[in-house]
């Protein structure tokens, strides 16, 4: 039993302890920076292209099909209990409020953070982290920094290309395949959709490709055990992403649900 807990539940408390003290840190050292002038814009620069690259086609394939998954189950619910002019706000706040900040999220921690974990992994075990901590450079500025800031700006990016791409594969699909009206499916929309739905995606956004940046280098810079240790930290940094992203979305959800209350149109 101690060697259980010792694996298991002491070891994800000492995981989550580590990571919440790197973003902290991380964050700190991030407006530290940014005021002193002192931020590394090239290595910024080249991890967003590099994110970017490695997730804006796999984003925009996924976001057509949920928009037209989306258009079709609403517009079915909506046959089904009289409303179909309804179908538009429903499929476009769905996209925007939930679909748009966790596609995001969950692409971001499959191609990005997987690259970002297996590039410190990689440098974990041929020893560059401890040689750059002997040469006395700090590992978080250099690295770390510069990834958090470019995971937060590529997150806000696709976040905001999912939400066009979504909604107007939705409308594409209802208007042509479902013979749904596009005058309505617009006017049921912009109803119901308000700026602060906008604005609550956009900070799911930047929390959410915080949370990837954090989990994918904490995993990567304690990585050990050879070729092997990567391929673990990888696998892990993936699940654990999406498992935190999940839990933080319903906490987000419930906290905006519970704080501004739709009471009419």
């Amino acid at each position: 039993m101690r060697g259980y807990a010792r694996r298991h539940p002491i070891a994800s408390l000492e995981t989550v302890g580590g990571q919440c003290i790197l973003g902290l840190r991380t964050i700190a050292y991030l407006f530290q920076d940014l005021f002193t002038l002192k931020f590394p814009v090239a290595e910024f620069v080249r991890q967003s292209a590099f994110m970017a690259s490695a997730s804006a086609m796999p984003t925009v394939f996924v976001a057509i099909p949920i928009g037209m998954t989306l258009s079709i189950q609403f517009a079915l619910l909506a046959a089904q209990v009289g409303a179909t002019s309804l179908a538009g706000a429903a499929s476009g706040l769905a996209v925007i409020r939930q679909g748009a900040p966790m596609v995001a999220a969950l692409l971001m921690a499959a191609a990005a953070g997987s690259a970002v974990c297996a590039d410190l992994g990689s440098r974990k075990i041929r020893d560059e982290i401890d040689a750059m901590e002997v040469m006395g450079l700090s590992v978080i500025r250099r690295l770390v920094v510069p990834r958090l800031a470019a995971a937060v700006v590529v997150s806000v990016a696709l976040t905001g290309i999912i939400c066009f791409v979504g909604f107007f594969s939705g409308y594409v699909f209802n208007a042509f395949m479902q013979e749904g009206t596009p005058g309505t499916f617009v006017d049921t929309f912009a109803s119901f959709a308000t700026v602060p739905d906008f604005i609550l995606t956009m900070i799911k956004a930047v929390v959410f490709g915080a949370i990837v940046a954090i989990v994918a280098c904490q995993k990567g810079l304690s990585t050990k055990g050879g070729p092997a240790g990567v391929a673990n930290s990888v696998n892990a940094t993936v699940v654990a992403s999406i498992i935190l992203l999940m839990l933080v979305n319903v906490g987000f959800t419930q906290l905006y649900v519970t704080l501004f209350p739709r009471t009419g149109f």
